[in-house]
């Protein structure tokens, strides 16, 4: 919030300044009632499409879609996604932990949130044939699988900064683990 201490300080200044000459109390509150929506704003963008809601509202959307129940939010399935995603800040790679838990992962640049991961592995949807239960040719689809997998109904997911390249590491990790050789997802 320091910042907007500032910009709230330099719009004081400018005010009572005696060059600039008087500016009429509608204006002042005016600015008040704008720095003020600014600080309530700006976390909200800071943290927008990362939090726990987030990440199960973008699953949970994709869930509905097969008509299978919503996931929830555990926080041990948490702990062991944020304990991995630290373990691949260096190098950022897409390598899977082979731990207990049904994992994706994902990395992007900018503005890469979890939303935006959640909905690069939900597309893949597109190139499922749930009649033949395979992928279309050339395409992946066990994202979207575990993403959808019915049993699959506890969910933990985190997004780091990479520390050797600017782009961000997205790890969700699912309990139980899904895509069952054999079986369908839903």
């Amino acid at each position: 919030m320091g910042g907007f201490d500032s910009i709230f300080l330099i719009i004081i200044v400018n005010f009572l300044s005696p060059t600039l000459g008087c500016f009429s109390f509608e204006v002042i509150v005016m600015s008040f009632a704008l720095v003020f929506l600014l600080t309530l704003a700006v976390p909200h963008i800071i943290y927008a499409q990362n939090s726990q809601q987030d990440y199960l509202n973008a699953h949970n959307v994709a869930r509905a879609r097969v008509g299978i129940k919503n996931m929830v939010w555990n926080s041990t399935v948490a702990a062991y996604a944020q304990n991995y995603a630290n373990r691949r800040r260096g190098d950022c790679n897409l390598v899977h932990s082979g731990g207990p838990y049904g994992e994706n992962l994902a990395k992007g640049s900018g503005t890469f949130t979890g939303t935006k991961a959640v909905n690069l592995w939900t597309t893949e949807r597109t190139y499922y044939d749930y009649i033949t239960n395979t992928c279309a040719s050339g395409h992946v689809c066990g994202h979207y699988t575990q993403a959808v997998w019915r049993n699959s109904d506890q969910l933990g997911c985190v997004r780091v900064p990479c520390t050797n390249n600017g782009w961000w590491f997205v790890i969700c990790s699912y309990y139980p683990r899904g895509n069952d050789v054999g079986q369908v997802p839903y």
